[in-house]
């Protein structure tokens, strides 16, 4: 259960961030979070499909995996990619909002919160939360950079995804993959973005996506389909060498 605090240099002075990756640090999962403000990055490395949350709305996931646990990027306490989704580079940390007294004005002014119960925290190894004279060091600031993507991602989607959903854009893919004779997978609830439809909008549409600045993000999440090969031949590797560990 996460246990969240304002985050300081006083309280947290000591905190270092595992940079180890694997399932006791929380990185067994199948599927991550991602935004908008990162599709130019993830789509060189990650099959970014769209999902239906429960109330209508919309939000992107990078596919990791073929099953709820199964991060098929992670390997000997390593990431293998060049690009790490904002959700796991932001590591224990997260923004929150605080009433302050700005220029004789209240206002909800954005803050850092870190959960101390995350597993990245556990070993006290890894990279320091702050430098020993006090202030953020390298890597804090880079969490820092990575949360204000987040943030501006979160407004981003909020805008973008009902957009091309009144477009007709959003359509369910059939995600059917068979590794080997004794392996397959289907995958479902997971949507893309529809070809046809798009190609059939009218001078007025496209102009519009241009306008709104979402007609590059519909690009990426397509061109992100190529790594779906990618994952499957991981996948296949994976079972053929579990294969010749059960024969040997």
């Amino acid at each position: 259960m996460a246990r969240y605090e304002l985050l300081n240099n006083l309280s947290h002075g000591h905190l270092r961030v595992s940079s180890r990756f694997g399932d006791d640090y929380g990185d067994g999962v199948g599927m991550v979070e991602a935004f908008p403000t990162e599709f130019a990055e993830m789509q060189r490395e990650y099959p970014i499909f769209l999902r239906k949350d429960p109330d209508g709305s919309w939000h992107a996931v990078a596919l990791l995996g073929f099953g709820p646990s199964e991060n098929l990027y992670v390997r000997d306490g390593a990431w293998h990619a060049n690009y790490l989704p904002a959700v796991i580079a932001r590591g224990p940390f997260l923004i929150g909002f605080q009433e302050q007294m700005v220029d004789g004005q209240l206002r909800n002014e954005p803050v850092i919160h870190v959960d101390l119960d995350h597993p990245r925290l556990r070993d006290g190894h890894g990279h320091p939360v702050f430098a020993p004279q006090g202030g953020n060091s390298p890597y804090l600031e880079k969490v820092l950079r990575v949360l204000r993507g987040i943030h501006a991602g979160v407004e981003g989607a909020r805008r973008m995804y009902p957009d091309l959903d009144r477009l007709g854009l959003i359509q369910p893919v059939a995600l059917d993959v068979k590794f080997d004779d004794a392996h397959q997978v289907n995958l479902t609830g997971l949507y893309s973005i529809d070809r046809d439809r798009l190609a059939a909008l009218d001078s007025d549409q496209v102009y519009s996506l241009h306008t709104a600045g979402w007609l590059e993000g519909i690009y990426l999440l397509l061109s992100s389909l190529h790594n779906v090969p990618r994952l499957i031949a991981e996948k296949q590797r994976r079972l053929h060498e579990e294969a010749e560990g059960k024969a040997a």
